[in-house]
């Protein structure tokens, strides 16, 4: 090969390389390729922080969240974001002068009456944070344990519930598992040990130390943070994943000590009728008289009726135990075919690592050891087991006892009475001594449009449904749904002081209450309540991620948003100059005056790419 020739390949290899340096999509699957590997060490992960596309990638993924107009300590929001504000952001990680912001505490009300802490980081600090992210899944994803749920790709509150009750079958008692204020107690030392295990890279392990310590303010007193994750950080669940890794896998290693034999033990009297049954079966393969036949196959029917009086199985055998366990963020629950004295011992086991080796307590009180026939609480779920000896017909026309021993899922009229109480929605009353559920008028929602009104309620029934589908009663959502639908009546009454039954006459068409509204084309459409049943979803999507690839797919290459950015030209004024993003909370917030809002509104885009005077005016309200 001539010099020339070596010289031009050279050079196209280099090229190659930066190009898949480059190309976030590469950059992460390249990492995800060594994610099984629990012995791989990374190293150089600090110089994909220096990746401008990792930046735009995290930039498109984040954008839309209502959170990111909410200002951190900083005094910014997402709004102005540019390409320059990344450069800037990258060049300070490059010299090691970036420092995170501490985040702006607030409290929102929790579900008991209490508050709950919240932290609002700085927009640099969330971009910044969401690289890291990408990475650190793409290191961890592909280690993690099947019982792990929370905050995962393709994983959710359903795929942890439909986990429960795909394998935990038969089990004799729960062990409810509730780990004291989880994500203020992770101790940053130990985090720190578990990252450096498979990461080696002194400045991203410092980067990641200095959010941790980055602290908060509250009514503008700085507080330092000795332990627990950044508050409100995008980082937060993947570190808490990484951290109870540690103890996805102590219970794994825990199973295998704990489970003993590989079936249990059939009944004397079911496995008496049941061998009976069997003989006499092979003995009518042989058998040629129709007469005997009849009689034979009648015969084997009453001996399966016979036998399905009794249980299959001893439940008291001590030769067959079995451990069961799956996690979603800091709750978990682990089912046990075993004695109670099993239970208490698994519990102490339990509390005792977690103390000596994550630094975590467990509750005592709200660790419940629980007997599978009551319900052990599971993300909001009551969770049991059925205990049934009805039969059904399999697919040769025979009995089968499969009702029995399976899990069952249900959501309680508890769990629909609170979130009623906390939409407003409705009033409890005592009639002759019973609680009766009224629905009621929301004031506050007298003054919103028509549409937003109908769109609010429709919203709550959904999502309210949309998580209690896979209930095994799931049709009891119907009780939540009619106090919504006539609280919803009360409000439009109350809102043109008028009756429900003159409200539900003027607007019903062919028996389903709808609102009109014109589209963008100036067509009149109704939106319709909802009344599209609760039928139980027997599956959630990503159930069975097991047979996915582990790969990091980003759709769609570059977002729009990126390429309105790079392309320098003022979307208002037409000037050639680098752009800064001019973002708003909502759409509805426009109020069409002018142009600019004109604009937006016509695109339905809460994003506008102008150049920095445009930007200005806008703020200022000078803008022609």
């Amino acid at each position: 090969m001539a010099k020339g020739d070596s010289q031009f390949s050279s050079i196209r290899l280099t090229e190659n390389v930066r190009d898949i340096m480059r190309n976030p999509e590469k950059v992460l699957n390249s990492l995800t390729r060594h994610s099984g590997n629990t012995d791989y060490k990374f190293e150089k992960l600090y110089k994909v922080l220096f990746n401008e596309e990792m930046y735009f990638i995290a930039y498109q993924k984040i954008y839309s969240k209502v959170g990111n107009m909410t200002a951190g300590v900083d005094g910014k929001t997402i709004d102005g974001m540019s390409t320059s504000r990344i450069e800037r952001l990258i060049e300070s990680l490059r010299n090691e002068t970036y420092q995170p912001n501490p985040s702006k505490r607030t409290y929102i009300p929790k579900k008991n009456g209490k508050k709950r802490p919240l932290g609002i980081p700085s927009f640099d600090d969330k971009l910044v944070q969401e690289v890291i992210r990408m990475i650190l899944e793409a290191i961890y994803e592909g280690s993690f344990e099947h019982t792990s749920h929370g905050f995962r790709p393709n994983r959710s509150c359903h795929t942890a519930l439909l986990g429960v009750q795909q394998s935990f079958t038969a089990v004799r008692w729960f062990i409810e598992g509730d780990i004291k204020g989880f994500f203020d107690n992770i101790n940053h030392e130990i985090l720190i040990g578990i990252l450096k295990e498979r990461i080696d890279d002194d400045r991203f392990i410092r980067l990641i130390r200095k959010f941790l310590n980055a602290g908060y303010i509250e009514d503008w007193v700085y507080h330092k943070t000795y332990s627990g994750t950044p508050q409100g950080g995008i980082i937060s669940p993947i570190l808490a994943n990484i951290y109870l890794d540690k103890f996805d896998k102590y219970v794994k290693d825990y199973i295998k000590d704990f489970d003993k034999g590989k079936r249990t033990t059939a009944t004397r009297q079911y496995r008496l009728y049941e061998q009976r049954r069997y003989r006499l079966a092979k003995k009518l393969e042989c058998e040629t008289d129709e007469t005997v036949r009849e009689q034979m196959i009648k015969d084997i029917k009453e001996l399966r009726q016979e036998r399905n009086k009794y249980p299959a199985y001893d439940k008291m055998d001590g030769s067959f135990r079995k451990l069961k366990y799956v996690r979603y963020a800091d709750d978990f629950l682990i089912g046990v075919i075993g004695s109670k004295e099993d239970c208490k011992k698994i519990k102490e086991d339990i509390k005792v690592y977690l103390d000596e080796k994550l630094k975590l307590e467990l509750s005592d009180e709200k660790t419940l050891v629980t007997n599978a026939k009551k319900p052990a609480k599971f993300l909001g779920f009551d969770v049991s087991v059925r205990n049934s000896d009805d039969t059904k017909r399999d697919k040769h026309g025979r009995t089968v006892r499969c009702f029995g021993d399976k899990i069952v899922l249900r959501v309680t009229a508890d769990v629909m009475k609170k979130k009623l109480l906390s939409y407003n929605a409705m009033k409890l009353v005592n009639e002759k001594g019973t609680e009766v559920w009224k629905p009621r008028s929301r004031y506050y929602m007298k003054d919103l449009d028509d549409l937003e009104i109908i769109s609010q309620y429709n919203a709550e029934i959904r999502g309210f449904y949309n998580y209690y589908s896979i209930a095994n009663n799931s049709s009891l959502v119907q009780s939540f749904s009619y106090i919504l639908e006539y609280s919803m009546y009360k409000t439009y009454a109350l809102k043109y002081q008028t009756s429900i039954s003159k409200e539900k006459n003027k607007r019903c068409i062919n028996g389903v209450f709808s609102i009109p509204y014109k589209n963008r084309k100036g067509d009149t459409i109704y939106r319709r309540f909802y009344k599209e049943g609760f039928k139980r979803q027997k599956v959630a999507r990503g159930a069975y991620v097991d047979s996915l690839p582990v790969t990091v797919t980003i759709t769609g290459g570059r977002n729009s948003l990126i390429a309105r950015l790079q392309n320098e030209k003022c979307e208002l004024c037409g000037a050639n100059e680098k752009l800064e993003m001019h973002h708003i909370r909502k759409l509805k917030d426009l109020k069409g005056k002018q142009d600019w809002e004109k604009r937006m509104s016509a695109r339905r885009r809460k994003t506008l790419a102008v150049c920095s005077k445009c930007h200005d005016k806008i703020h200022t309200g000078k803008l022609d």
